[in-house]
């Protein structure tokens, strides 16, 4: 084949990919303008949202990579990852990155986003009484709920993998993580549930009251000790989180090391010290990891179990509480940005962690 036939191949190529690229953009920008804009049942917009989502993105990649078939074979290499990669890290730039950087452009305005007021909003966190509550349970949510989560995952993890009933022991200690934090709060909301007098129909005080003990406000008078209890929350669902990721790490350890450390007269405890821990550490820093990132943005079972009342606030629900009900957006947003930057480090050391391994 001569050059000018390459030549012409390669600009029929390039009007192609121009031509399928501006249809994308005018079909799904027409699409998305009419959901915008519809009046249609919600079902409906709903179930036809679904549709366009499924077809959408298989017509997108379809017609991109179509476009990158038609190069020569040196430059599909090197199209094929952007195509396939691109669409979804546009997409996380558009939901997750720019608004991060409109909250960060928000958190130096006033409460209407008309004045600018400098690092005045993030000089007022270290003033307010409410703020600093909220730290302060948020830091029992990251040391008591990891702390507890790691430490019984690890423990059941350990003692499932030599029980007769493994499946069914993992089974009931992993069947909250089926249930959400919202379904979760409302079911503990009737455990912890007080009303004055003898007749209670919370779980927990029928109990108490059944033994002769008085019933408890659990939730609300219990303070700060009800913090402890909301935190339990967060223990029974993700304790199964933990509990599978250790379980597939420890079946994972050599049995041959295990063998020679019980030859050399080494003890159960010993070896879960001195083999195993060592053994699944990376494991154990990527679990700690993800469950601070849980704790840290910790909201819905709090809003659903006390609203924030009672010095259970934490910074997410008082981020909310500013933002969407006080409309206070400058000091909302900079709660918002406060909380990232808190997570933030806690990521960076998951990806590394993640890297590590060969993850990516």
């Amino acid at each position: 084949m001569s050059a000018q036939a390459k030549q012409g191949i390669s600009l029929k190529a390039v009007l192609l990919s121009v031509v399928i690229l501006l249809g994308n953009l005018v079909v799904h920008g027409a699409i998305f303008m009419f959901f915008r804009d519809s009046t249609l049942n919600p079902l409906v917009t709903a179930v036809l949202a679904v549709i366009w989502g499924v077809l959408g993105v298989y017509l997108l990649y379809y017609t991109l990579n179509f476009a990158a078939e038609q190069y020569p074979e040196r430059v599909r290499r090197k199209v094929l990852p952007y195509i396939f990669i691109g669409p979804g890290a546009i997409l996380l730039g558009w939901l997750l990155v720019l608004p991060a950087l409109r909250t960060l452009y928000l958190s130096f305005f006033n409460a209407s986003s008309e004045k600018f007021v400098g690092l005045a909003n993030y000089a007022a966190i270290f003033s307010d009484r409410l703020m600093g509550i909220a730290l302060r349970n948020n830091l029992l949510w990251v040391f008591v709920g990891t702390l507890a989560c790691v430490g019984l995952g690890l423990l059941i993890a350990i003692l499932a993998d030599r029980s007769s009933f493994e499946k069914l022991a993992k089974s009931i200690i992993f069947m909250p993580m089926a249930i959400s934090f919202v379904a979760a709060g409302v079911i503990w909301k009737f455990v912890y549930y007080y009303q004055p007098g003898d007749e209670q129909i919370g779980l927990l005080n029928a109990i108490v009251t059944f033994f002769g003990g008085e019933p408890q406000a659990w939730t609300s008078m219990i303070q700060p000790w009800n913090n402890f209890f909301l935190i339990l929350i967060l223990i029974w669902m993700q304790t199964g989180f933990a509990m599978v990721i250790f379980s597939a790490a420890i079946k994972g350890v050599p049995e041959d090391i295990l063998e020679a450390a019980r030859v050399d007269g080494a003890g159960e405890v010993k070896i879960f010290f001195g083999i195993m821990i060592p053994y699944i550490s990376a494991t154990i820093l990527t679990v700690t990891t993800t469950i601070i990132v849980f704790t840290l943005k910790i909201f819905d079972v709090v809003m659903v179990m006390t609203g924030g009342q009672y010095d259970t606030e934490v910074v997410a629900t008082q981020f909310y509480r500013q933002f969407f009900m006080y409309r206070n957006f400058g000091y909302g947003s900079t709660l918002a940005i406060v909380l990232l930057i808190a997570v933030l480090p806690v990521i960076i050391i998951n990806l590394r962690q993640f890297r590590k391994q060969g993850g990516f």
